[in-house]
């Protein structure tokens, strides 16, 4: 074969395998979200209106609660949030769930702070029975997240008020998911409060399992203050929340929280001991991608900014209040997050 007649053919060649690879704009690219949960430990307005029960929460009340501190703590806890981004996720989580707030004012308040208001985040909030007054509620960016619909579950079984648990269907990525945001009942009264948080695990999993009958390919993320850490009973044998996802079946759930307990990392401590109870868990079509999005990474955002700066308690999430005087600090948990990732062509 002729040189000449060698390069024509290895010219043709070439341009056929050039043809063949997909165009840059045709190539998968990863777009990843970010879905965080926060216990922000009372955030409660100036305004004693539940009677006793948020009567520390106002001026005359023991924690002297006042315009200055409440917009110390606002604009502290917007600071936080503001730091949830990341080079993945710059316009931070699309999906915000939090606890422990008084009443959806305080919400707008919060979401106007200076910190995010740029961010635009979308309020969700539905007020429950809780004695104290307190709620759970979802904050979302629209460019991100589009909602479609909102249910409040009641936990009926317990002899006491508690937390409606809040379930919010939307798009994230155009792909459909379920969030249940919640607070489970406190451990106060020791063992004894055990039985509450199984019967709170037991409604949260009626409303997946209601989820997927509706549609058996949606994401479900359950997140939340669980007051239970992720081997307990109400999550590692109600929710069967498993802690390595290899091991979760369809229909079924993965904790990918359980392993960093088990390395000593927290989001609460209690008498020097740390403790796992702001989980964010996922369903197995999270885990293999059926859901068009696919677990990714989890984290404790345990920033130093958060953290007590010195003194007994050095290093223990940074509380609004501490040994009863005010601190000025954030809350006392730490907020958690997790990554999922979609392929966009």
């Amino acid at each position: 074969m002729n040189l000449r007649r060698f390069l024509t053919l290895a010219a043709v060649a070439l341009v056929g395998f050039t043809a063949a690879l997909p165009s840059r704009a045709e190539q998968t690219r990863k777009r990843m979200f970010g879905v965080a949960f926060y216990n922000l430990e009372n955030l409660f307005d100036t305004i004693n209106n539940n009677g006793k029960y948020d009567f520390e929460f106002s001026p005359e009340g023991s924690n002297r609660w006042d315009g200055n501190k409440y917009w110390h703590k606002i604009n502290n806890m917007a600071y936080a949030i503001s730091q949830f981004k990341t080079k993945t996720t710059p316009m931070g989580p699309a999906i915000i769930g939090v606890s422990e707030v008084e009443n959806r004012s305080v919400l707008e308040d919060l979401v106007k702070a200076d910190a995010i208001k740029d961010l635009n985040l979308q309020i969700v909030h539905h007020d429950s029975p809780d004695a104290r007054g307190i709620d759970v509620s979802l904050l979302f960016n629209p460019r991100l997240f589009q909602l479609i619909n909102v249910t409040n579950h009641r936990l009926t079984t317990v002899n006491f008020r508690t937390r409606d648990q809040m379930c919010v269907v939307g798009l994230l990525g155009g792909k459909r998911v379920g969030v249940i945001v919640n607070h489970w009942p406190s451990r106060r009264g020791g063992e004894k409060s055990v039985p509450s948080r199984v019967a709170a695990a037991e409604l949260t999993k009626q409303i997946v399992d209601s989820l997927l009958k509706v549609d058996p390919n949606m994401g479900i993320i359950i997140m939340g203050d669980l007051n239970d850490d992720p081997s307990n009973k109400s999550c590692a044998e109600v929710l069967n929340a498993v802690k390595n996802p290899d091991k979760c079946k369809p229909g079924g759930l993965y904790n990918p929280f359980w392993k960093m307990l088990d390395k000593g990392i927290g989001s609460y401590i209690y008498r020097g001991g740390w403790d796992l109870f702001d989980q964010i868990i996922v369903n197995y079509n999270l885990v293999n991608g059926d859901a068009g999005l696919k677990f990714y990474d989890a984290k404790v955002l345990n920033f130093d900014f958060l953290k007590q700066p010195d003194g007994q308690y050095k290093g223990y999430p940074w509380r609004t209040f501490s040994g009863g005087a005010w601190s000025g600090g954030f809350s006392d948990h730490f907020p958690t997050e997790i990554f999922l990732i979609q392929d966009v062509k």
